[in-house]
């Protein structure tokens, strides 16, 4: 039981912050190349490409109450 402990004990006790920068800047990094591929596709093909959601999306907002 003590052998497990003395590794989570180190890593909490650790302050550098080594790779959670890194993996935040990866995955932002990753969301905007993803958007910029989105947007390129919706500018290339001119229409809408998934219109199942573009339907839920208006009738979710052009609630009539």
């Amino acid at each position: 039981m003590a052998t497990c402990a003395k590794p989570a004990v180190a890593a909490a006790a650790s302050t550098t912050g080594k790779g959670y920068v890194d993996s935040g800047v990866k995955i932002l990094i990753a969301v905007v190349i993803g958007a910029l591929l989105l947007s390129g596709l919706y500018a290339l093909f001119d229409t809408t490409i998934m219109p199942t959601v573009t339907n839920k999306i208006t009738e979710l907002f052009n609630y009539a109450g």
